[in-house]
């Protein structure tokens, strides 16, 4: 514990990127890893994460819960809650699927339920499951297994009669039944998955509200829900986005600014490094910057804070290029501040492969850097996956600069 005269100091340094000394202490001791903290949602980091548990178990990562499409759109617009999906999805990508951890938990969590079995085979699916006689839950020991049956039985009580089971995932099930169960609070469930599955790492919502992203094209055109933008579901955006905000309400989406809570506040301020990463522009990375506050706990931690440009193609990022989104998630960053902070408080660095042509729209590396930020370009692809980022590659750059 620190003495009661201890106080903080600046100190500035020089790190080696990659600096092996520092990777070799993080893979033999992960326990103590660094806390990097990543504003993400959807997919895009989960290879990177799973790479990640390797080297440190102390990550954090706020995940946006406004997805509205997919099998999480079902429970998210059924209960009026958050959407679980991309939390369940980072969930499993930190858990550890050795023999050390929960194996039998994790091959549950991550079981979806058929697509083409009609309602009462799949209710009737569920409910072997809650009793504990399906395979996936008798293979699970006590006392895991009577936890994870109550949480069974709980979401097939609350569930309506005619909801749609078709695909739906046994973890997002679990969460949501937890949900419920907490008095409509994710964190407790989030907390006893992670314990349940062995997850090495942190994983929370930005926000526990109901919630949609509302996005305004240039052309006028507006989209409500994230599903609308992100260009899965539906035909990609015709025109460059404007801005996007958060509303309350579809039938009348005005924008609203939420206050972050205090505990996640603190986990920004208290990461030793804060990364904005690769994933889908507006919808994942922008959206986690939308409540009030976000931008000025990043600007009070004098950590290094580094954005990692998507590769390849982004239907969010029409019409821009790589300075330009520098700017845009500049503006996002002080907008969310709420009042005036430098750029260098909330963004130091750009980490780039050194092949331009891998970033839509061109590369003015001399226009980032009159902005204040650093470009660091290294060699972060492989060849036989280009246009993806290696995540061993982007981890020995990450984790040096901690």
């Amino acid at each position: 514990m620190p003495s009661e005269s201890a106080h903080k100091i600046h100190i500035c340094r020089t790190v080696s990127l990659p600096d092996p000394v520092k990777l070799t202490r993080y893979l033999k001791v992960p326990e103590f890893g660094p806390r990097i903290l990543f504003f993400s949602g959807g997919t895009a980091l989960n290879p990177l994460s799973r790479a990640l548990v390797r080297y440190t178990h102390n990550s954090i990562h706020l995940v946006t819960p406004f997805d509205s499409g997919g099998s999480s759109a079902k429970l998210r617009n059924t209960f009026k809650m958050p959407a679980v999906g991309d939390m369940r999805s980072r969930l499993m990508a930190l858990a550890d699927q050795s023999v050390k951890g929960n194996p039998e938990i994790y091959n549950l969590f991550a079981y979806r339920l058929p697509k083409d079995e009609d309602r009462e085979k799949l209710k009737s699916i569920l409910m072997r499951m809650a009793d504990g006689h399906h395979p996936l839950v008798r293979s699970i020991h006590d006392p895991m297994r009577k936890i994870v049956c109550s949480y069974i039985t709980a979401f097939a009580r609350k569930m309506p009669e005619d909801f749609d089971l078709r695909g739906a995932s046994m973890g997002n099930l679990i969460l949501a039944a937890g949900y419920f169960s907490h008095n409509r609070h994710i964190d407790p469930v989030i907390f006893l998955f992670s314990k349940l599955a062995e997850v090495r790492g942190m994983v929370r919502p930005i926000m526990n509200k109901y919630l949609h992203l509302v996005s305004r094209l240039e052309n006028g055109e507006i989209l409500l829900g994230q599903h609308e933008l992100t260009g899965k579901e539906t035909p990609a955006i015709e025109s460059p986005v404007q801005e996007i905000y958060l509303s309350s309400s579809l039938k009348k989406p005005a924008p609203i600014y939420p206050r972050l809570k205090e505990k996640v506040r603190r986990l920004i301020q208290d990461a030793e490094l804060i990364c904005y990463p690769m994933g889908s522009f507006y919808s994942s990375l922008m959206a986690n910057l939308l409540p009030r506050d976000a931008g000025s706990a990043i600007a009070r931690n004098e950590c290094p804070k580094i954005y990692i440009p998507n590769t390849g193609h982004d239907p969010e990022e029409k019409g821009t290029n790589l300075r330009q989104r520098v700017e845009i998630l500049l503006y996002y960053l002080h907008q969310s501040a709420g009042k005036k902070h430098k750029d260098s408080q909330l963004l130091n660095f750009v980490l780039l492969d050194k092949d331009h042509e891998l970033y839509k729209g061109g590369v003015d590396v001399s226009g980032i850097e009159r902005l204040g930020v650093k470009v660091i370009e290294a060699p972060l692809v492989d060849p036989e996956n280009r246009p993806f980022l290696n995540a061993d590659f982007l981890l020995e750059r990450l984790l040096s600069m901690v």
